[in-house]
């Protein structure tokens, strides 16, 4: 892949970054204003060589706005482009089934995956995920209520949470 376009935007709960293919396909998204902490994390088949700014991706700045809006599903239709094994590629599309305002745990994600004792996994498929809020890893907590990690930080999502439960 050759060349991916970037653009921050305020929300919220801080800047957030997109990295898009050409295609429009989110590589690697998050709240953060350094896109190249964002390709670090992107499969190496699918790392840009050049990054080029943009004051706005279109559709997909639209979806992130609208998102943190209040409008939950604006992300839902944006095409997102992760590689790794089969159980990771099958795990982030199942991630991306879990409504707003319906987190899981990651023994339910795990099982939501097809290997309900991949419990390792589904928390492995999470903290892999490139493309967060596209691939809405932050819809998974631990047994008994505890929210687990997540690369962005707790403050971040516990207000995503609030965010989709209050939106519900």
């Amino acid at each position: 892949m050759s060349t991916a376009h970037w653009s921050t935007q305020d929300t919220p709960i801080g800047p957030f970054t997109a990295v898009v293919a050409a295609d429009g396909a989110v590589l690697g998204s998050g709240w953060t204003t350094d896109p190249t902490e964002l390709v670090g994390v992107v499969a190496p088949a699918l790392r840009p060589a050049d990054l080029v700014h943009r004051r706005d991706l279109g559709p997909v700045s639209t979806a992130v706005r609208r998102y943190h809006q209040g409008e939950l599903d604006a992300i839902d239709l944006i095409p997102v482009r992760q590689r790794s094994g089969e159980f990771l590629q099958d795990a982030w599309d199942v991630l991306r089934t879990i409504p707003a305002g319906k987190p899981v745990t990651y023994s339910d994600f795990a099982e939501l995956a097809g290997r309900p004792s991949a419990i390792r996994g589904a928390a492995l498929a999470c903290a892999r995920n490139a493309a967060a809020l596209f691939v809405p890893c932050h819809r998974v907590y631990r047994i008994g209520g505890a929210l687990g990690g997540f690369r962005w930080g707790l403050d971040v999502k516990r207000w995503l949470l609030h965010h989709e439960a209050a939106a519900e």
